[in-house]
């Protein structure tokens, strides 16, 4: 019989085989369906379900056939990565557990060094970042309180950012129930700091999800202004909803298809926000599941959806107004390529060079994004 954590263990990666699932939506639900697992056993069972994962392509070069979890967990138990990159006698995509067409796709793109670097840090769990609401209270008062309870830091680049060293239970806090921040990575605090929001404006987040960005830059309207958030999926609007509420913000509103159709709002928006569905090759350290579903054929859907999508938003900018593109991608095809496409079509161009960053040990998560206008 196997050890408790064994089995649950080996249950989930088996479920996590056959489900078209994220892995952390199929371990909430899980966890929720099996109340006896208590919160240390979560942890490790996590731990472990995420190493493995981020390093199955590696484990499988040491595995004897035919591979199973069980088989994968004795490699994955002695295993020291390390080890491993760069070896002369394994092919780059094995050393550094990434599969080979997304491997080319990043190598072609930054050479074999920087490649390596990428794919290597993606395979480790990213710090935890949050970032203070200055509509409620400042990022310094918060981190003075802070600092007596937990390791953190300020984030560097991101104004109202704090890094976490220890993973906590951040919703059951109470500054979180009062709406003093938001979990949310540097890389995308930086990219709401470069919309440039300013009170009064009409800003349109396209594809706002459950309103991360959107949380981000209000604060600096000052309650002045109108912001408009719309997405297709109506869940993650009823998510944003309820965070709009939390954090204060009282000069946003949800849009559906039809509102969003009114004539009064094309041509109108000073500032729209793009963040669009795409590969998320910069943020693998928080799915490491996703470079094993990543496919050409998934790539090239993305693009063409991502160009569908710009032509349906264009329509709304003001013609002195700014469009942000941003993606959380590494791959040039999503990035610089899709913008020179936007130019060449619509016209435009870029008002500031594009802003892109890379997975790093402590930091921030990849993200791209470019600011663009009519010519």
């Amino acid at each position: 019989m196997k050890p408790f954590r064994e089995y649950h263990l080996f249950k989930i990666l088996n479920k996590h085989q056959s489900s078209t699932l994220p892995i952390d939506a199929l371990l909430r639900n899980y966890f929720r369906q099996n109340k006896a697992v208590g919160s240390k056993d979560r942890k490790e069972i996590c731990e472990i379900l995420y190493g493995m994962i981020r390093w199955k392509g590696l484990i499988d070069h040491f595995c004897e056939k035919p591979i199973n979890w069980e088989k994968r967990h004795a490699v994955y138990m002695q295993l020291n990565p390390e080890e491993w990159v760069s070896k002369e006698d394994l092919p780059l995509h094995v050393g550094v557990s990434f599969p080979k067409h997304l491997f080319d796709y990043i190598h072609q793109a930054y050479g074999t060094e920087k490649s390596i670097n990428i794919c290597f840090e993606s395979n480790f769990q990213a710090p935890t970042m949050v970032r203070v609401n200055q509509l409620k209270i400042s990022r310094d008062t918060l981190f003075e309180e802070w600092k007596k309870c937990y390791p953190i830091k300020r984030c560097e680049h991101a104004p109202n950012g704090i890094i976490f060293n220890e993973r906590i239970n951040f919703f059951g806090l109470p500054e979180f129930k009062a709406g003093y921040f938001e979990v949310q990575d540097e890389g995308s605090q930086i990219i709401a700091e470069l919309l440039d929001v300013k009170p009064k404006q009409h800003v349109l987040d396209y594809c706002a999800g459950s309103g991360g960005k959107t949380l981000a830059f209000a604060p600096k309207m000052q309650h002045k202004g109108q912001i408009y958030l719309y997405d297709v999926r109506e869940h993650a609007l009823y998510e944003a909803k309820k965070r709009l509420k939390r954090a204060g913000i009282q000069n946003a509103q949800i849009l559906d298809e039809k509102k969003l159709k009114k004539k009064g709002l094309l041509k109108r928006m000073d500032k729209i926000l793009l963040d669009v569905p795409c590969s998320g090759t910069g943020t693998l350290r928080r799915n490491p599941d996703m470079k094993w579903r990543f496919s050409p054929e998934m790539l090239q859907r993305l693009i063409t959806e991502q160009r569908k999508i710009f032509d349906e938003v264009l329509p709304y900018l003001h013609p002195n107004g700014t469009i942000l593109y941003a993606t959380c991608s590494l791959l040039p095809e999503e990035n610089m390529q899709q913008i020179e496409y936007f130019i060449k079509k619509y016209s435009l161009k870029l008002a500031s060079d594009p802003f892109q960053s890379f997975p790093s040990q402590g930091g921030m998560d990849g993200f791209f994004a470019a600011i663009l206008k009519l010519s």
